[in-house]
């Protein structure tokens, strides 16, 4: 059976990088691999053996294009509204809360918000489907 490890995004500003899924998400480095063309940076949560392999391209000087296949990364959080305050406060640009809804019941809500290199991270409430 195969057992989910990583999920990689490219990007191109390492410590503007670090600094946002540090402080977004709790998120520390358990390696750093450093190439003569590249570094691979896994970052990952103590709750979690799950980790985002960043890439860092050295030549590279433009921003990504993420064209329009990209979908997002998900975490889960106890108390929904504090942790959109705590963005709200280290000026992380948070979207709007929002319930997401079928069959008029509430199946979660969330909020989004995107790294330095514009890749959205969803933040659910955890309860129901996501524990």
């Amino acid at each position: 059976m195969a057992k989910p490890v990583h999920s990689m995004i490219r990007v191109l500003d390492e410590a503007r990088s670090l600094d946002f899924y540090r402080r977004a998400f709790g998120l520390e480095v358990a390696d750093h691999l450093k190439f003569a063309d590249f570094a691979l940076i896994y970052l990952r949560h103590p709750s979690s053996p799950f980790e985002v392999e960043l890439t860092v391209n050295f030549d590279r000087k433009e921003p990504y294009q993420l064209g329009d296949g990209y979908g997002h990364l998900a975490v889960v959080v106890e108390d929904l509204e504090a942790e959109h305050t705590r963005f709200e406060r280290e000026k992380l640009a948070p979207g709007p809360l929002r319930d997401f809804k079928h069959d008029g019941r509430t199946l979660a809500r969330f909020f989004f918000v995107s790294d330095p290199d514009g890749y959205k991270i969803e933040v659910i409430q955890r309860g129901g489907r996501f524990n």
